[in-house]
């Protein structure tokens, strides 16, 4: 039985509304707090109006809240055709009263007299537009449009805090939009932030390396809890993706059942093949045969009369199938009984968001049990570190939630010698790391595979050789009398010193 003190306690905390929007109420520990206003802040182009919208949208299909949409700039018209790229019928909504557009664009001959801005009429209009929609959710968009209008800024500032509190007051919740100058000055052009400095969000488009990244912050909540830093974002076919990286709790089972590498002596290397739920790479220089392992470890799911879904971001499709087929692997034929799909894209095409979201989006409609990308590493050209680093956390944390058995490659730049795999930014969160090499033996080049990681097995800790065949790779034990194999200056093991 609860408490009265208890009671009271629960009725004191900030109540918090779903906004719906993908990662976002991950990043906000449940959502935006009930009642109040939340200032949505951000340069040109980062996507206020998409988030303002997207806001509603969802409120009124996913929770049935009726929303009104005060616009300050854009046309009604202009909003439902600009609304209906991302799939989302307004037009429906409008009709079925379930969202009302004010529209509330300053009359341009009205500019003249500074003292006579008033925003009572407006105040009283969305008012009574809530009131008769019974709506929940209220999107304003955007009141830096009213400062320019308006010369008076203190007179504008005094008439949006007016609205702000009978809003307040009503008891919706809301989202304002307003344009700041730079990605990392300050909240706010007009200093609109200290009327609604209980909620403010701080939305990013940032050039880095040539490429727009698009970052989402949580400047605060007053009186609640929520995630600290930057969130990459992505705004596609179904509106705005926020990846809630720090989010992810590693709380996916541990599968103890094997799946085979498609190469018999590899999978008895690994103590019996890969497990399960496993996220795997294989590292190495260009031409040691990681491509050849992903189509193996492919193969073996067709065989199986599993999916598996491969995202080659180094070579085309052609070169993909006619390499496989140099192997003896059929991809169209896989292809045609609908268990492989290859998605081949340039790396530089979009943002790395953009390519964590269409991984995710062709893993939920295909549905693979097996999941390959060739390579992470070009990927990781042009980029910074960190949005690399949060990219690959988001693939692996992706695979593992949907229990997804992931292979992936990532290409060394030494060509010999030994290299930092620590640098592919997975290696602490791969459960298997296959490590091959070009070494020299006996004048000769050969190349080399070594079970660096089996986490939760035993394996095999031996260098071996890997020999590239019309059939597939073979793996011998051609390296059994040499040392420092990996140190690019291999030599012959003294066997009276050996014993």
């Amino acid at each position: 039985m609860q408490s009265s003190s208890d009671s009271h306690s629960s009725n004191l905390q900030v109540q918090k509304l779903p906004t719906g929007i993908e990662g976002f109420d991950d990043v906000c520990q449940g959502g935006l707090p009930t009642g109040r206003s939340t200032l949505v802040s951000g340069t040109s182009g980062t996507g206020k109006t998409v988030f303002s919208l997207h806001f509603l949208h969802n409120g009124i299909s996913h929770f049935d809240e009726a929303g009104i949409f005060v616009t300050f700039e854009e046309a009604p018209s202009d909003i439902l055709r600009n609304a209906a790229s991302f799939g989302w019928d307004l037009q429906q909504m409008v009709d079925q009263d379930k969202l009302f557009i004010l529209d509330a664009s300053p009359d341009p001959d009205g500019q003249d007299v500074v003292g006579s801005f008033d925003l009572s009429g407006l105040i009283e209009r969305i008012t009574y537009a809530i009131r008769k929609y019974k709506a929940k959710r209220v999107a304003i968009d955007s009141i830096t449009a009213v400062f320019q209008q308006y010369d008076a800024v203190y007179v504008v500032r005094r008439e949006i805090f007016r609205l702000i509190a009978r809003l307040k007051e009503i008891g919706v919740t809301t989202v304002m939009t307003t344009e700041r100058i730079d990605e990392y000055g300050p909240i706010a052009r007009y200093g609109v932030e200290e009327f609604v400095s209980d909620n403010v969000v701080i939305l990013r488009n940032v050039l880095e390396s040539e490429k727009r990244r698009r970052t989402v912050e949580i400047l605060k909540l007053r009186g609640t809890t929520h995630m600290k830093g930057e969130f990459p974002f992505t705004m596609g076919a179904n509106g705005i993706s926020v990846f809630p990286l720090g989010a992810m709790r590693l709380t996916q089972r541990s599968s103890n059942i094997r799946i085979s590498s498609g190469v018999t002596d590899l999978d008895d290397m690994c103590g019996g093949g890969f497990f399960q739920d496993s996220i795997i790479l294989a590292t190495g220089a260009t031409g040691t045969g990681k491509t050849m392992l992903v189509s193996k470890f492919i193969e073996d799911a067709y065989r199986n009369k599993e999916r598996a879904i491969l995202f080659a971001y180094e070579e085309s499709r052609a070169q993909l199938l006619r390499n496989a087929t140099s192997w003896g692997i059929d991809f169209e034929q896989m292809e045609e009984d609908g268990l492989l799909k290859i998605i081949c894209a340039y790396p530089e095409s979009t943002g790395l968001e953009d390519h964590l979201q269409i991984i995710k989006t062709e893993i939920e409609q295909f549905k693979p049990s097996r999941l390959a990308i060739d390579s992470l590493s070009a990927l990781a050209r042009g980029v910074s570190l960190n949005a690399f680093r949060q990219f690959v956390i988001g693939v692996t944390g992706y695979a593992k939630q949907e229990e997804i058995a992931g292979f992936f490659t990532n290409t060394a730049e030494e060509f010999m010698g030994s290299h930092s795999i620590t640098d592919s930014h997975i290696s602490t969160i791969t459960d298997t790391i296959l490590l091959l090499q070009y070494v020299e033996i006996r004048g000769e080049m050969a190349r080399a595979v070594n079970v660096f990681k089996m986490r939760g097995s035993w394996h095999d800790k031996r260098i071996r050789e890997f020999i590239i065949t019309d059939h597939g790779p073979q793996i011998k034990d051609s390296f059994t009398n040499f040392e420092q194999i990996f140190s690019g200056v291999p030599h012959r093991i003294n066997m009276e010193r050996a014993q």
